[in-house]
């Protein structure tokens, strides 16, 4: 049965699409694989900079170890590969920003831009957190309270994926903001409404501590209450975003009523034309 040409219409720009997203993806892949390569030789310094918060709290003697034969060269490796997805997370976001953009309106565009290129240094800055703040006190109170007579010895493998699951905790933790600022604007709640829920939302930061972060409670606390706080923020910026929205969508509506009063306009002043040629005919 031979395709009709609304079908033909339809496949044709889904198939577009599809080879958008795959050139876009490889672009990924390739960006990943470029920073990778210019940081796979640098693995073990990477490594020893990532390890610095938790070796400069073990007693003199301590050290860390290696449970299996092939982590002193993987982990290394593995880390380089991660730091290398993040490092490219901006170009990321960049063909992610380019492939939907234009479906979007002018103004979903001038807000969705600000929001992705804030979601990228909020993400850098829950990592930083993390680093510069958390590892330190964390690290410090459990090598603290190790019993008497227990060398604390972390495996490099292990200790990996702790401060990985931390990284990634502690930078999604921090897109609260963008969540909000997203929530308003697509209609799902209002302020006033989050503001009427802001202690369920509190005890809920803690219970997401509780989930994404180890079983501890410094962990869960230190990013409970940044959660918080930035939900604080986005509440705030909110109000400012639905705001714009709203002043935008007034402003749409006045340009479409004046193109419907101009169409208007033009359809009298050519019904008073035709009329006035028909009365010099008769």
């Amino acid at each position: 049965m031979a395709e009709t040409p609304h079908e033909v219409e339809t496949e044709q720009p889904l198939i577009s699409h599809l080879i958008e997203l795959r050139n876009r993806l490889l672009h990924v892949v390739l960006a990943v694989l470029v920073i990778f390569a210019g940081l796979v030789y640098f693995s073990n310094d990477l490594y020893t900079l990532l390890a610095g918060p938790l070796l400069a709290h073990l007693p003199a003697e301590g050290t860390m170890i290696a449970t299996d034969v092939a982590s002193p060269f993987l982990t290394p490796i593995k880390l380089a590969l991660v730091v290398s997805v993040f490092a490219a997370m901006p170009f990321i976001l960049y063909q992610l920003w380019a492939f939907v953009a234009p479906g979007l309106y002018a103004h979903e565009r001038k807000l969705i831009f600000p929001l992705m290129v804030s979601s990228v240094f909020l993400f850098y800055a829950g990592m930083a957190f993390a680093y510069f703040v958390v590892f330190p006190l964390v690290f410090g109170f459990f090598t603290a309270t190790a019993p008497t007579g227990v060398a604390v010895m972390t495996d490099i493998s292990k200790y990996l994926d702790f401060v990985l699951t931390i990284f990634f905790a502690f930078g999604i933790a921090f897109e609260v903001p963008i969540f909000t600022i997203l929530l308003v604007w697509t209609g799902v709640t209002t302020p006033e409404s989050l503001r009427g829920k802001r202690p369920y939302i509190v005890v809920g930061a803690f219970v997401v501590g509780m989930l994404l972060t180890p079983p501890d409670i410094f962990s869960q606390t230190l990013l409970a209450i940044p959660m918080w706080m930035l939900f604080e923020a986005g509440l705030f910026f909110s109000g400012y975003f639905l705001k714009l929205k709203q002043q935008r969508e007034q402003e749409e509506e006045e340009e479409l009523d004046m193109d419907a009063t101009l169409a208007r306009y033009e359809a009298e002043q050519a019904a008073v034309e035709g009329r006035a040629e028909q009365d010099k005919t008769s």
